[in-house]
């Protein structure tokens, strides 16, 4: 009898993942919901819980294989994986010699100006010479950033908000030597993904990561990373030919902005009014979107999608 098993208890359910309990380790469940506009529709997508779970697991061997640390454990098919288990503590009691816990902090790395980075510099925020480029350069919407730009974030709070290398540093209790060793972490990782998709077609455009301090207070990468849904990729066919599309959920959000549901639902917002339910998706949109998160599993490892157990 699996003793594990017997005491799993529920920990976190997330928008599309589920972390169980085990003792000293934690059981991720990665399931088919998918969220837009931070509001998880009431449709599920076929096998996206399973290719988002293996990805995850892809990557992880990777870096086991470069010897970077991490919390994998192993796989459990189809969309389930065991990890090492780490305690989260309040930023306010964490100390220089806090051990086994995870860093309240999230590294956001940017190859290509996307999102809200291209926001930031359009209102004059953050100056180019920030990123790399000359003083007083014109910095387009998805072009190649000089070099990688880290950003870092709370992990912990109801709503994260950006923070400075220093005050990151006191946050999370690190000492300059250990956020290098996370830069150069990040930057192996990138650089190995980055190899991995670009013979496939596909651009690495920026991507989140998390960490950890273990036992011994040496760093370790958690959660996961590299997948459809933490990462944003563009096929690099349509950015030749002027097309800056992500991939994966891109879809689904067209689906709701032509039916008028994303105006609807900001403009609620704005006005404080109640939110406007999301209505599910068509059979249609949901096959096609499973058949994207399926190809691009197959475009980020290499590897031809079979079902586990199929």
């Amino acid at each position: 009898m699996d003793l594990g098993a017997m005491n799993r208890k529920l920990l976190m359910r997330g928008k599309v993942k589920e972390a169980y309990d085990l003792g000293s380790e934690l059981e991720f469940q990665f399931t088919d919901n998918i969220s837009v506009f931070d509001k998880i529709i009431p449709t599920r997508i076929p096998y996206k819980g399973e290719t988002l779970c293996r990805e995850g697991v892809f990557w992880f061997e990777r870096a086991e294989r470069m010897g970077i640390r991490n919390h994998f454990v192993r796989y459990l098919p189809p969309a389930g994986m065991i990890v090492r288990k780490v305690s989260i503590v309040s930023p306010e009691r964490i100390t220089r010699e806090t051990k086994g816990h995870l860093i309240p902090l999230e590294f956001i790395c940017r190859w290509y100006v996307a999102g809200s980075l291209f926001d930031r510099i359009e209102s004059g925020e953050i100056e180019p010479e920030a990123l790399g480029f000359p003083r007083g350069r014109k910095v387009s919407f998805a072009e190649q950033l000089p070099e990688p730009y880290i950003e870092l974030s709370t992990k912990l709070e109801k709503t994260d908000r950006l923070l400075s290398r220093d005050e990151a540093l006191e946050l999370a209790k690190l000492s300059p030597q250990e956020f290098e060793e996370i830069t150069e972490i990040i930057i192996r990782i990138d650089e190995d993904i980055r190899r991995c998709v670009e013979p496939r077609g596909l651009i690495h455009v920026d991507g989140k990561k998390e960490f950890a301090f273990d036992e011994n207070r040496e760093i370790m990468v958690v959660d996961v990373y590299g997948t459809a849904d933490e990462d944003r990729f563009w096929d690099r066919a349509m950015y030749e030919e002027g097309e800056y599309v992500d991939l994966s959920k891109e879809y689904v959000r067209k689906y709701y902005r032509q039916i008028g549901y994303k105006d609807m639902l900001y403009q609620a917002r704005s006005s404080k009014m109640p939110e406007p339910e999301i209505p599910p998706l068509p059979d249609e949109i949901v096959q096609r979107t499973s058949e994207i998160y399926i190809k691009l599993y197959e475009r980020i490892t290499g590897e031809r999608f079979v079902p586990a157990g199929a």
